[in-house]
């Protein structure tokens, strides 16, 4: 079945971010760094992917993108099957260079978009690889030099961002670069980083003024946007599952899976759902939980009754596995 719950849609702005596995480098030389670039703009071009944002650090990387036609997981398949695969030949190693599955966000464009762009450009000022704003702008793995016309990157979507400052060239950069220095007086924003209540609203504090008022937000860990745009994603989700499932409910399609499950692992359906505390039925747990929210798109109350569990345990194993902690 695909796996919907990347809320895959064609046009969808999403914050990506990957890295290395256990925390390793996906790049080690100039060589890795060049290639692994040149891969994204070839397959942003062949797949009509629009890049608007990115950064390539040692064991990870941000890319502010809009997926085209074929989705985004056909892009991101693409650059980093294909870059693991050099990788390996040329270092001579074997084995997963990424670390899981990269971390998606879908992001509401208006209230977060230059944010974004400059949050990522920003990681090797952060990180110390660069001393100051300035130097960004002539440093090769960052997208922020071609932005200001400083390096060239024809698969970069420099326009888009530009325009949201102004109509000439030449006054748009500089408005952007003073908005990039703005910016780089904020940290690390953890907030762009991932979807979620506490993070889409701007905080814990914000969060219990809404509940004072009485107000209720929509809110999902792969989406950063308000109340209503998480409502308008999720509703797509839902009737793109529906498509892919005609003639059976995602609870069926979770209960096969289920059952499947069980006995690949020599583990009994009712034990599993009974509580059973044994490392096999709590490893299973754990995945299934994770395939129902991210794949199928069930509410955490629907898994932690078919699983056995509180809805507040899965919303902690979604949480736990959604990167594996914050990055600069």
């Amino acid at each position: 079945m695909p796996r919907g719950a990347r809320l895959d849609a064609p046009g969808t702005l999403h914050h990506v971010m990957v890295r290395g596995i256990e925390g390793k480098n996906i790049v080690t030389d100039d060589e890795d760094r060049g290639f692994f670039v040149s891969r994204m703009g070839d397959v942003a071009v062949a797949t009509g992917t629009s890049i608007y944002a990115w950064t390539l650090m040692s064991n990870h990387a941000h890319i502010l993108l809009k997926s085209g036609s074929a989705g985004l997981s056909t892009f991101m398949r693409k650059l980093l099957t294909g870059y693991a695969t050099w990788f390996n030949r040329k270092h001579q190693r074997q084995g997963h260079l990424f670390q899981n599955r990269y971390k998606s966000i879908v992001c509401e464009e208006e209230p977060y978009f230059l944010r974004l762009v400059s949050y990522i450009h920003l990681n090797p000022f952060r990180a110390g690889l660069v001393g100051s704003v300035d130097e960004l702008g002539h440093y090769k793995w960052s997208g922020h030099a071609v932005i200001m016309k400083r390096r060239r990157h024809e698969w970069q979507n420099c326009k888009y961002v530009l325009e949201y400052f102004a109509e000439n060239e030449s006054l748009a950069k500089k408005a952007y670069e003073e908005f990039v220095i703005s910016e780089s007086e904020l940290g690390r924003q953890p907030e762009l980083t991932g979807g979620g209540l506490i993070r889409s609203i701007g905080g814990w504090s914000e969060v219990k003024s809404l509940r004072k008022r009485g107000q209720k937000q929509f809110s999902d860990e792969r989406i950063l946007g308000s109340g209503e745009f998480v409502r308008e994603i999720l509703d797509e989700v839902e009737e793109a599952v529906k498509e892919r499932l005609p003639a059976v409910s995602i609870e069926m399609e979770a209960k096969e899976r289920l059952q499947r499950a069980c006995e690949a692992a020599g583990i009994m359906t009712q034990a599993l759902q009974g509580g059973c505390r044994m490392r096999e039925c709590s490893e299973l747990r754990k995945k299934l939980a994770l395939e129902y929210v991210r794949e199928l798109g069930m509410t955490y109350a629907g898994v932690a009754r078919l699983l056995g569990i509180s809805a507040a345990a899965v919303n902690l194993i979604v949480r736990r596995n959604a990167f594996g902690g914050d990055e600069v």
